[in-house]
């Protein structure tokens, strides 16, 4: 996996050695030897990764990342601390400040290439929505108030004293279960959970095994996993991260650390899904008509080629309705565009309680509708256009201001796709039924005329 990564440290030996290692993995490679350069260099370059040194003269690393992270050009950017400290306070500081992990030097070369690996894999899914979500805020791994309140972790591990002993590690604000059973614990993790912490040191099973199996099923593919391994277990870390952990923790486990290294996870993970819930949104606006809920003209078009297609192929019959609301300029001359809209809802409301669950609906344009019929020929397309126009005669609409509209009407065009016909001959078909409805009175259906079709 190619990438461009920012390498940031003041002792110029280092840089080009960490410089050398990469690009021998073929990496891009950018370069920085102060804080003040690592922001420049991330604003202007938007590496994939930065590898960011501690200890540097002026502005030292701790600094650096907090401005990254408070920065919206380069908060979505992974940072990884890279440094000689190795104390507890120097972890969950650089972990408190938005870094996503924290490697002591020596760096292993092999823990080091799996750890960008991990966060590459991660960073192309969170760009690929950012991409698609044009209007997202960029508020990723920023600081939250009670962040982790609410939010459900699944403990993982060989016995039930080891799981309560790591159960007590994490927050107080997140509420947990101990689980020992690994396919218990898929099952429960596939049920909705913000997060998972496995012991991979448990000889009692799996452990990996239950990491690729989480990743494997859609149910849980997007859920943080935290995994605990000892501190000598370098194959083990590396497996684990190449399988899609998300994060390691060695034993014996500092629940400061611990607490540090959840919060980044529960955070990334709301933000994911924040970004996934967009995009569902817009997905459905770019086929939904706003006022009715009904799907747009241009959503029906396809589905009723397709439909077409179908019955053109000799497999079921498919019918396709036009119905028009009658004298809509009235109505909205009479009770305003407010109560135009208010009668137009109720309609799709009264269109929708008729329809099976193949059929498709869709508003149009104005106040005409459409709806496609799968399975369905000519005659039982008339049965439930009559059920639709006595549907909207039947009972009054309700209008703004309390009062009801007492004559709304619908004329109903109704066409059954016949053979070699494309769906615009099928709708013009029908749109000329809707015609002779209203030109015979209104509040009527029409079927279409076979000898309308298309030699």
């Amino acid at each position: 996996m190619s990438a461009r990564i920012l390498v940031v440290d003041d002792q110029e030996p280092n840089v080009r050695l960490l410089e050398a290692k990469l690009k021998a993995e073929y990496f891009e490679v950018i370069t920085a030897t102060s804080g003040q350069q690592a922001i420049d260099a991330a604003r202007s370059g938007q590496p994939d990764v930065i590898l960011l040194d501690v200890m540097m003269p002026e502005m030292d690393g701790f600094e650096a990342c907090r401005r990254l992270k408070a920065d919206a050009a380069t908060r979505h950017i992974p940072v990884v601390m890279v440094t000689a400290l190795d104390q507890r306070e120097d972890r969950v500081q650089g972990l408190e400040c938005g870094a996503d992990d924290f490697l002591t030097k020596p760096v292993d070369d092999v823990t080091l290439f799996a750890r960008v690996r991990s966060l590459l894999r991660l960073k192309v899914v969170l760009d690929e929505l950012r991409v698609r979500e044009l209007n997202a805020p960029a508020d990723f791994l920023m600081p939250e108030a009670d962040a982790e309140q609410g939010h459900w972790v699944l403990v993982v591990a060989g016995d039930a004293r080891a799981g309560e002993h790591l159960r007590s590690k994490l927050p107080a604000t997140v509420q947990s279960k101990v689980v020992t059973d690994p396919a218990l614990a898929s099952r429960v993790a596939s049920s909705g959970i913000d997060m998972m912490l496995i012991d991979l040191t448990t000889s009692q099973f799996d452990g990996l095994r239950l990491c690729a199996r989480v990743r494997s099923e859609a149910a849980t593919r997007h859920v943080p996993i935290v995994a605990v391994v000892s501190p000598d277990e370098i194959e083990r870390s590396v497996r684990a991260l190449d399988l899609g952990v998300n994060d390691i923790i060695h034993r014996p486990v500092d629940s400061g650390e611990l607490s540090a290294r959840v919060a980044t996870q529960l955070r990334r993970k709301g933000y994911a899904d924040r970004l996934r819930t967009r995009l569902d949104e817009s997905l459905e606006m770019a086929i939904t008509d706003p006022l009715t809920g009904l799907h747009n003209r241009r959503y029906f078009a396809s589905r009723m080629q397709q439909m077409v297609e179908g019955s053109a192929s000799g497999k079921a019959p498919a019918a396709v309705l036009i119905a028009d609301l009658d004298h809509f300029k009235r109505i909205n001359d009479t009770y305003g565009h407010a109560g135009g809209d208010m009668i137009l809802t109720q309609f799709a409301d009264r269109l929708r309680g008729g329809l099976r669950a193949m059929d498709i609906a869709a508003r149009y344009g104005g106040e005409e509708f459409v709806i496609a019929m799968p399975e369905t020929d000519l005659e039982q397309a008339m049965v439930a256009a009559e059920r639709l126009r006595l549907a909207v005669a039947k009972d009054a609409f309700r209008l703004p201001d309390g009062e009801v509209a007492k004559t709304v009407t619908v004329s109903i065009g109704v066409a059954e796709a016949m053979l070699g016909e494309t769906a615009e001959g099928a709708l013009r078909r029908a749109d000329e039924a809707l015609y002779r409805a209203k030109a015979a009175g209104r509040n009527r259906i029409k079927p279409a005329r076979r000898e309308s079709q298309a030699a």
